[in-house]
């Protein structure tokens, strides 16, 4: 009788413990829920974690101070002003940062990511907040490049992972004929090589280029009508509406009070096309 007491016993305080564990699963898989919505850590932590390039300006560079500032840092950091935190920056080449983004390394990335279908499928992105015009860019004694059809046979250079990049090797190059394609990590170095006669041209926008090659005095110059428009926005990992809307909500009250208007003519010395 004395070992079926003791038997019950332990049955009981068994099926109780088993009880407050999965009792204690069902808070987890609640508070698992709770814990997606990312908007709410963010403002919990008090800090919203940016990644950028930080080596294209005027976009996003570290300045004098080694302090990440550019147009993107600018609207990343008044974005979180209205989100009530602070923005706190990671920079790193532009290839790695969206995997990073993946990788939760950081919570948003501003650093003129084109939004793209192919983008799209990966991550997630809010409206667009600036339009990019991108153009032919070749030494000023060059005279044989005034169009795409014209980079056959010739070395282009390009940012590695940007949307010029992908543009390059699915449509022109089908396009137009072979040419080679030279990558970099960031900006300063390919115009170097163009200046220095080691690659025969490059694409980019007029207001990415005027700073550095105002700095650096490149013999280069922007050829041809713009062979595209790129919409930028900021990229966020997938699934998180709550950050998404906040953010576009953010932009489009940053455009309706004119806050948006005073950084684009901080940065490019001109209002932003309506």
């Amino acid at each position: 009788m004395i070992k079926k007491r003791k038997f019950a016993v332990v049955t009981i305080t068994a099926l109780a413990v088993f009880g407050l564990v999965l009792s204690a699963c069902g808070g987890n898989s609640d508070s698992g829920s709770k814990a997606t919505n990312e908007l709410e850590q963010i403002k919990a932590a008090g800090v919203i974690k940016v990644g950028t390039m930080g080596t294209y300006p005027p976009y996003t560079f570290l300045n004098e101070q080694k302090e990440v500032d550019g147009f993107d840092p600018d609207i990343a950091k008044e974005i979180a002003k209205r989100l009530g935190v602070k923005a706190e920056f990671t920079t790193q080449d532009f290839s790695g940062l969206i995997p990073s983004l993946q990788a939760k390394k950081f919570d948003i990335v501003i650093s003129q990511v084109t939004i793209t279908d192919e983008r799209k499928a990966q991550i997630d992105f809010t409206d667009s907040y600036i339009t990019n015009n991108v153009k032919i860019i070749v030494n000023t004694k060059n005279t044989d490049i005034t169009k795409l059809e014209d980079f056959k046979g010739k070395t282009i250079g390009v940012g590695l992972g940007t949307n010029d990049e992908t543009y390059l090797r699915t449509e022109v190059l089908p396009k137009v004929g072979n040419f080679e394609i030279k990558t970099y990590d960031d900006v300063i170095t390919s115009l170097k090589d163009l200046d220095a006669g080691r690659i025969d041209a490059t694409i980019n926008n007029l207001y990415a280029l005027k700073p550095i090659v105002d700095e650096n005095g490149f013999q280069i110059k922007a050829v041809g009508e713009a062979i595209k428009s790129d919409m930028a926005g900021v990229a966020l990992r997938k699934d998180n509406v709550e950050l998404r809307d906040a953010m576009n909500k953010a932009l489009a009250d940053m455009k309706a009070d004119g806050t948006y208007d005073t950084l684009f003519q901080k940065w490019f010395d001109e209002t932003p096309a309506k």
